[in-house]
């Protein structure tokens, strides 16, 4: 039996089926989407900080000021790029300025940034995610220590 439109009278109830199946589906590949932005987002924001403290700790004069220029680094690093942290770690490798003057060294730093997705209301996403980042940057060779 046809309508005047031409559209079966079985037809009409299948677009509902189809919506009802479809737009979950939809929507959870949309909140997968946005979760994988947020990680990238955050890999290279803690990079970033990490890469900060390695830089700001390799140019201090001394092994307790590397550490504390380090710390401060990373942490205005992670706030400036609006990162939210459930809580976050920096370890600063400061060993390099116990080396004699003239031996390469470095100092190395690791931010550990556990971020919050509580927020996204995905399934199978958990509610944090610790995002880890090491990087290393020279102190100078000739510079007294």
């Amino acid at each position: 039996m046809t309508s005047r439109r031409g559209v079966n009278a079985g037809d009409r109830g299948s677009a509902v089926i189809e919506a009802v199946i479809g737009v979950p589906a939809f929507l959870l590949f949309v909140g997968l989407i946005i979760f994988a932005g947020r990680m990238a987002i955050a890999q290279q924001a803690v990079e970033s900080a990490a890469a900060s403290a390695a830089r700001s700790a390799s140019i201090a004069r001394s092994q307790p000021s590397a550490i504390s220029a380090g710390q401060d680094a990373a942490t205005s690093s992670l706030s400036e790029q609006d990162v939210h942290c459930q809580s976050h770690r920096v370890t600063l490798d400061t060993s390099g300025f116990a080396a004699p003057v003239g031996t390469p060294a470095t100092v190395t730093a690791q931010v550990t940034c556990l971020v919050d997705l509580a927020d996204l209301a995905v399934p199978g996403v958990p509610g944090t995610k610790q995002v880890t980042a090491t990087m290393s940057s020279p102190i100078d060779t000739y510079r007294e220590r």
